[in-house]
């Protein structure tokens, strides 16, 4: 691919980044763990996937580039853990430099995406299907990357590209 990696917090940039069409991949950075969630190619459903360990850069790079030659990923959505006054920290600017390295190494847009409230968010939905609370530990990120992803393509489906 040609085009420039882009890293952006803006749903409209991202969007006109994005070819027609094209499943995309949400990411719940954690420091242990990556949650990962993938949507159809229609925008219109997140759906949460594998949890992997989170290793070395590269390492994750790797198992992030099969699954986007596997799922024909368009572009990629990672959460932004801001605090709850809106300022960022550390864990942002960690999640700001993935962001960044992540979109050059897959050459993939990347939309940065507010995450306040995405753990709770999926946790309460976990509870509400009575999951054990070894099961919810287990597939917290996944559900937490597919809440993150169905706000960021809700907010794509709203705007006129």
């Amino acid at each position: 691919m040609d085009r420039p990696a882009l890293v952006t917090d803006f749903a409209r940039d991202f969007g006109d980044a994005l070819p027609d069409g094209g499943s995309l991949l949400g990411l719940d950075l954690g420091t242990k763990t990556v949650g990962i969630a993938t949507c159809d190619a229609g925008w219109r459903y997140a759906t949460p996937g594998k949890t992997l360990p989170r290793g070395k850069f590269t390492k994750d790079c790797g198992k992030l580039r099969e699954i986007v030659a596997e799922r024909s990923v368009t572009g990629i959505v990672i959460g932004l853990p801001r605090n709850m006054d809106g300022s960022e920290g550390p864990r942002a600017q960690a999640s700001r430099a993935y962001a960044k390295n992540l979109a050059a190494a897959l050459e993939l847009p990347v939309l940065l995406w507010d995450e306040r409230w995405s753990t709770a968010s999926a946790e309460a939905a976990l509870i509400g299907q009575d999951m054990s609370r070894a099961k919810r530990a287990t597939r917290i990120d996944s559900h937490a990357a597919a809440v993150i992803l169905q706000g960021a393509i809700d907010s794509l489906a709203g705007s006129a590209f």
